[in-house]
């Protein structure tokens, strides 16, 4: 059966221009045809009955504007996603990374957790997973729920171990997972090092000090604004030399903190230098 669409297109606009101008998320960039979809489904699941009524209580409900932002932007993810980048990390970062005697890390809207494992990975094949510790947090307490439980679709296997080889994996990708019938469970080792939890970028303080923090195609959803705002968050965050890796879309060149980091070749990593 097929889900009624409660949302026009001129709508659709309407309410991308009202939340950029309430709130400063900005989706403007974002695909029409998945947006559309998305507030369909909203409308659905939350039972409103016409587009006015979702468009007040977006508006007028900060509460549930959460929950808006939480269901239109989860992301779309997978493991060792950009492999030149894990490559970088694997060769250029991780071995300045080893010097410490305990390597914290950010993933910071991690979603359902693939980057995340990702990096237990990374860390195991340089051995500094037993120093380590990953701290992966997202918006969302549903896709948290996936994340911990480290259950994935065996179909996607074929891409990440792709992914994987090109990023200069060392093993067998299969070695880090079980298949039974559709779906692979990750090994629970993987785990051991992985603090899972719900944190909102744009409101939430800073929680710990950090070497590496990794926020990939997060930000691009966020106005100058908000992003600043995230970005003295990082900033706060990190320690001198620590890294600071964005999405491809994803940039400090602009922001008022970039006189404090460097870029670390045409990866998307800055490294923040020593400064009072």
């Amino acid at each position: 059966m097929l889900e009624p669409s409660i949302v026009k297109d001129e709508e659709v606009e309407y309410l991308i221009k009202d939340v950029y101008e309430r709130y400063g998320y900005d989706f403007s960039e974002y695909s029409r045809a998945s947006f559309k979809r998305r507030v369909n489904r909203i409308c659905l699941i939350d039972r409103f009955t016409s587009f006015a009524e979702l468009r007040y209580t977006v508006l007028n409900d900060p509460e549930y504007l959460k929950r808006f932002v939480e269901e239109i932007t989860v992301n779309v993810t997978e493991m060792f996603r950009d492999p030149h980048f894990f490559k970088a990390l694997r060769e250029k970062i991780l071995p300045q990374l080893g010097t410490y005697p305990l390597i914290r890390i950010w993933v910071a809207g991690c979603s359902t957790g693939e980057e995340a494992y990702s990096m237990a990975i990374l860390l195991k094949e340089t051995n500094l997973y037993h120093k380590s510790l990953i701290y992966g947090t997202d918006l969302n307490p549903s896709v948290l729920e996936k994340a911990r439980s480290g259950v994935f679709p065996l179909q996607q296997m074929k891409l990440y171990s792709e992914n994987y080889m090109l990023s200069g994996g060392k093993k067998d990708f299969s070695d880090y997972y079980t298949a039974n019938y559709d779906s692979v469970k990750f090994d629970k080792s993987l785990k051991e090092k992985l603090i899972l939890s719900t944190h909102n970028l744009v409101s939430d303080s800073s929680f710990n000090s950090f070497q590496l923090i990794i926020c990939r195609n997060v930000l691009i959803y966020f106005d100058r604004e908000l992003q600043e705002r995230v970005f003295k968050l990082f900033d706060n965050s990190l320690e001198n030399l620590g890294y600071l890796a964005l999405g491809s879309k994803e940039t400090l060149r602009f922001s008022k903190l970039d006189k404090n980091y460097h870029q670390i070749e045409d990866q998307r990593i800055w490294k923040k230098t020593e400064h009072m």
